[in-house]
């Protein structure tokens, strides 16, 4: 660790040791501003010299770091400062100003504001105190954390939908909390009405070890749990190449996967929904199971149908930009949405939010992702009628619901 510094600089601490921090400090440069008359400013550069190295290096290209001087007060205090990425040396720079001896003097960094274990309690608890929910456990995570679940509804459409098997992606934690505190509004009509057709199963924090310990993807133990739903086998026709490379989930690797399967199995599925966050698009998008040997016409206008819902619900959500779809039959069963509408025959998708600000807006954070959260139970009550319907529903419905293959380019899009 090196510091450089200028000789009246006052002592800067550097520091990780918050609920889902995880750095190292490499080296910090420390500025006097001289222009002060009372010397009170400090200037601080910040590079994370090994963000080249990075699982997505090349989405760090139009990112800008968030800071917040209260993090754990309110999710809208985290704004956005202008940050570079050197591609050439792989550094991720940022600059700060920040004034001594006033009520600012820590400030905190982060990819995407975190969602602390604290809070997850927080929510769990408000949860528990409402009448309209049941709060369970599904099982413990390899820390002995609960996997915590929350029931509600007693409709006959049963509808789960998870949160943060990647437990960097705090947005999607954001996101289950508008989704519930609206789910328990019980003076909101839509609320009312989809508690009513459905009974949901909602899983705010899948990965709750990763999540303290700072991991972007990965559980206690190392395991990307979005490649734990299915046994994985490598591709071949020889008996050889077709052993099963590995068994999943497993109690041993993966038993927040299990545990929530496992119950998946008992309750059934008609509609369910991955929550996650993506590193490189800059959009609100669901990627969609068409890789799979079930995808019929029903799914896919099931697909576009929810999608055009929630576009109506909340501009914030579009269907245009996403993954670029599997081919048929070429999809990984391992991969949770797909292996949910395999095993269930159900819509199924992963909808994810971006790190970056969104396409030619502004403003996006964790206040966005939960009126993105609140906003989905439009949608699902739109396509509820029509989740086990065998006939040809998508003849009736209005040609703006109708299913857009998508694509990963975006860039060469005119703003409306």
């Amino acid at each position: 660790m090196s510091t450089q510094a200028h000789q009246n600089a006052p002592l800067v601490s550097i520091s990780d040791s918050f609920d889902s921090g995880n750095g190292e400090l490499v080296s910090a440069e420390v500025v006097m501003d001289d222009e002060c008359d009372n010397k009170n400013k400090i200037r601080v550069k910040y590079i994370i010299e090994n963000a080249g190295t990075a699982s997505y290096a090349k989405a760090f290209q139009g990112y800008n770091t968030f800071f917040s001087y209260s993090p754990f007060e309110s999710a809208t205090s985290w704004k956005r400062i202008e940050t570079h990425y050197d591609e050439v040396n792989g550094w991720l720079i940022w600059n700060h100003e920040g004034t001594l001896g006033g009520s600012s003097n820590s400030v905190y960094f982060a990819y995407f504001p975190p969602y602390t274990y604290e809070r997850h309690l927080g929510l769990i608890a408000k949860c528990a105190a409402s009448p309209l929910c049941k709060v369970h456990s599904l099982g413990q995570t390899l820390k002995n954390r609960e996997i915590d679940c929350v029931t509600v509804g007693t409709g006959p459409k049963i509808c789960w939908i998870i949160h943060r098997q990647h437990p960097g992606e705090s947005m999607a934690e954001f996101y289950a909390e508008g989704l519930l505190s609206r789910l328990l509004d019980d003076w909101d009509s839509v609320a009312k009405k989809a508690r009513e057709l459905y009974t949901f199963n909602i899983v705010p924090n899948v990965n709750p070890d990763g999540s303290i310990a700072g991991n972007l993807r990965v559980n206690a133990l190392g395991s990307n749990l979005n490649r734990e739903w299915a046994p994985s086998s490598p591709p071949g026709d020889s008996d050889e190449e077709c052993k099963v490379l590995y068994e999943a989930p497993t109690l041993e690797r993966s038993p927040e996967v299990y545990h929530i399967l496992r119950h998946m199995d008992q309750t059934g599925c008609d509609a369910f929904l991955d929550i996650h966050g993506d590193e490189e698009l800059p959009f609100n998008f669901l990627a969609g199971s068409q890789g799979m040997q079930n995808w019929s016409k029903r799914l896919e206008a099931l697909h576009g149908a929810f999608l055009a819902s929630y576009e109506r619900a909340n501009s914030d959500m579009q269907a245009q930009v996403s993954y670029e779809p599997d081919k048929p039959n070429e999809g990984m069963t391992n991969i949770c949405s797909n292996q949910i509408a395999l095993r269930f025959d159900c819509f199924s998708g992963t909808l994810e939010m971006p790190f970056k600000e969104l396409w030619q807006k502004q403003g996006w954070g964790p206040e966005r992702a939960r009126e993105l959260g609140a906003s989905v139970l439009d949608p699902l009550l739109y396509i509820c009628p029509y989740l086990r319907d065998n006939k040809p529903f998508w003849e009736r419905l209005p040609s703006e619901d109708a299913y857009i293959h998508p694509s990963c380019e975006y860039k060469s899009m005119s703003h409306e």
